[in-house]
């Protein structure tokens, strides 16, 4: 078969592998044997299999042994509900439509319940098969009940994987690196390269892409929300910081050390939060420093034309970094379960904080009730393939049939390329393991204890084997599982492998299918689409946050607006989120060439959440003071420029987008007043890394002056 699998990465399977052999043999052999009950065995064989090698649990023995207890009640219930809907192939099929929608669509809501869909799709599948026999329910639910019991055991007692560090603890180490770094800044107004770069790459290292599955925060509670917002918002404190320790020396300025020791408590008073343990200073600590600090610069005295730039972009920076250990010091504090007070801070941009659990999920699945949605093009090609499968196998009534919706479960990708060469792979394992589980049966005949041995040897290498050698290895090797398994229940011949090759080609043809008409690109034409409505709608989040520096702005309605509103932020957020579901399949999906020939989707992403960070903090309650007409028209012509830049690269992804701001200094001392300088180098630091975002996403070489905020990362 092609793709050997590497020996390391077999014997790294292993584990997994006997557990799901030891819990298959501890139900199936003693209902088959003992109780001579061959219902019992089949779902005392199926319930490990699909629950421990189809389902991805992952975590300690302890964490997987919590999903298998979790996800068996609503094993049993979808068995029962097979049962009953088994009555006639429509009846079945729609019931597969519902059910596996209802899974797919609800796995977006919480972690947990995405690492056990399969299983329960798997149990669903089994029972709806002929024939229709209510009056083995009793035997159908008695064989889940010894399979899951053997699997909870196996995972609590074999094998235990150790403990991985939570996401809370890793964004706790990044802030206890933040809290040195802010230290070394006290005693120096610099760091040395390798202090940067350990910064950044402590930073990277917080993407969900390098966590493992269990440990991502990506339900839509209040506690996984407020975890995602720490970690992202961790990760912009570090660069932060590594890009201001790499400015130039300034003059010593008071109330900026003052504000670091306050960043350097905040960050270390979120990590003893975040790892369980008491808070010394909340929230409220940093967010009055900042206020404090924003209010000895605006009231600084003019002196011979005030603080030199270079002071002022420093002193800006730094705010940014404050303003990050704000937020992350109260995502922390609503991630461990603390109140839902937000003292100063926007309500949207913890807008979570006091909706109950209920209206988050009802939020999550409403946001993602879009074609536009990857998740919905998931369940609604997953729900289609499967329900279609089902009406198939009934209609033509093909042997072992629920062999044909398996195969639609197990091959199905993403994307049409993806799913052609899983079905070419599985086509080829399927056919040799056919005709060597042929040879076997031909050669073994009735002798039972030549199956009963070989099963428990066979689970171990095809469940250790199959998933690191690919589509070809796993069906080839299960279909040898299956045909030791089924020689035990039930007299067979040859006949069964060929009855297999048949089901496994049906349904691979059906999952092609689905894949060529149903959203085949995948993620990747939703990628160009969503972070182009990204861009479309952060323009005017742009616009308006810059003309709030030139004073109130008047809404279309007559009414007077201090900030940008929910009007303009909202519908930003939700692209944000959908952009980021699309990237985080895209980067699932096999390449079709090579990275650097296409745009930046993770700095067009960048660029949307730093729109929102920037709109939430930079507009002050009354404009900027004593703003002159060269400021005013430099602000506005500014801010129009990078939203103009946005749209350009919402419509023309491909071209690149290259902006030249002018420059602020020449405005800067122009004799503006202390506060409207130091808001105006706000603005310049947030616009100039808006535009090297932009360029970034494009293709195109940065513009302007360098934005020492930002730092690509591929």
């Amino acid at each position: 078969m092609p793709g050997l699998p590497s020996l390391t990465q077999s014997f790294g399977k292993s584990g997994r592998a006997v557990r799901v052999a030891f819990a298959a043999a501890a139900g199936f052999y003693p209902a088959a044997y003992l109780m001579d009950r061959p219902v019992v065995a089949l779902y005392a064989l199926f319930t490990p299999i699909a629950f421990g090698a189809l389902s991805s649990l992952a975590g300690s023995g302890r964490h997987r042994a919590s999903s298998v207890l979790r996800a068996a009640p609503a094993a049993a219930a979808l068995v029962a509900l097979g049962t009953a809907l088994a009555v006639t192939t429509w009846a079945a099929a729609v019931g597969m439509l519902v059910v596996t929608l209802a899974l797919t669509f609800g796995a977006a809501c919480t972690p947990r319940l995405a690492s056990v869909v399969p299983g329960l799709q798997l149990c669903y599948i089994l029972a709806c098969f002929p024939p229709y026999a209510p009056d083995t329910l009793p035997e159908r639910l008695l064989g889940v009940f010894l399979g899951a019991t053997a699997l909870l055991v196996g995972e609590l007692l074999l094998f235990p994987s150790p403990r991985r560090p939570s996401y809370a603890e890793r964004v706790a180490d990044a802030l206890d690196l933040a809290a040195h770094t802010t230290r070394l800044l006290l005693r120096a107004e610099s760091v040395d390269d390798g202090t940067a770069r350990r910064l950044r790459t402590t930073g990277r290292e917080l993407r969900f892409s390098r966590q493992p599955h269990e440990c991502r925060p990506t339900g839509a509670g209040r506690r996984d929300r407020a975890l995602a917002q720490a970690g992202s918002s961790a990760r912009r404190l570090l660069d932060q910081m590594a890009a201001l320790g790499e400015l130039p020396p300034a003059p010593a300025d008071t109330a900026s050390q003052t504000l670091l020791h306050g960043v350097a408590a905040t960050c270390s008073d979120a990590a003893g939060v975040l790892r369980g343990g008491r808070s010394v200073r909340g929230a409220e600590f940093i967010e009055e420093m900042t206020a404090r600090f924003l209010d000895e610069r605006a009231g600084e005295p003019e002196g011979r034309g005030g603080p030199p730039y270079a002071l002022l972009r420093r002193r800006s920076t730094l705010l940014t970094v404050a303003v990050s250990a704000v937020t992350v010091r109260t995502a922390a504090d609503l991630a461990t379960g603390g109140g839902p007070a937000l003292p100063g801070l926007p309500h949207e941009q913890f807008w979570y904080a006091r909706v109950p659990v209920v209206p988050l999920w009802l939020v999550r699945i409403r946001g993602n009730l879009t074609p536009r949605s990857v998740v919905f093009q998931n369940a609604v090609r997953t729900a289609l393939g499967l329900a279609l499968a089902r009406l198939v196998a009934g209609s033509l009534d093909l042997s072992h049939g629920f062999w044909v919706l398996l195969s639609v479960l197990t091959l199905a990708r993403t994307t049409a390329v993806g799913t052609w060469s899983a079905v070419r792979s599985a086509a080829a394992g399927t056919l040799i393991g056919a005709v060597v589980a042929g040879a076997l049966i031909i050669g073994a005949g009735d002798a039972t204890a030549v199956y009963a041995g070989l099963l428990v040897p066979m689970m171990v290498i095809a469940f250790s084997v199959g998933p690191v050698g690919g589509p070809a290895w796993a069906q080839g090797l299960f279909t040898m599982v299956v045909s030791t398994a089924f020689a035990q229940i039930a007299p067979v011949t040859w006949r069964l492998e060929e009855a297999r090759l048949v089901d496994v080609l049906t349904g691979s043809g059906i999952g092609l299918v689905c894949g060529l008409l149903a959203w085949p690109a995948g993620a990747r034409t939703e990628m160009r689409r969503s972070v182009a409505a990204l861009l479309r709608a952060t323009a005017p989040v742009v616009r308006d946050t810059a003309d709030s520096l030139t004073g109130r702005r008047t809404e279309p309605s007559g009414e007077i607006a201090e900030r940008p509103t929910a009007g303009s932020l909202w519908p930003a957020l939700h692209r944000l989120r959908i952009a980021e579901a699309a990237y985080a399949q895209f980067r699932t999906e096999p390449a079709l060439r090579s990275d650097d020939d296409g745009p930046d989707w993770l700095a067009a992403l960048n660029y949307g959440s730093r729109v929102l960070s920037g709109a939430y903090w930079l507009p002050p309650a009354q404009g900027a003071p004593g703003l002159p007409p060269g400021a005013r028209q430099w602000v506005e012509t500014a801010g129009r420029q990078v939203a103009a830049g946005a749209l350009r690269a919402a419509d023309l992804p491909s071209r690149g987008v290259a902006l030249r701001i002018a420059p602020l200094s020449p405005v800067v001392r122009s004799g503006t007043s202390p506060g409207a300088r130091s808001l105006l180098v706000d603005l310049e630091v947030w616009l100039h890394a808006l535009a090297a975002d932009l360029a970034t996403a494009t293709g195109t070489d940065r513009p302007g002056p360098a934005d020492p905020t930002y730092r690509h990362e591929r």
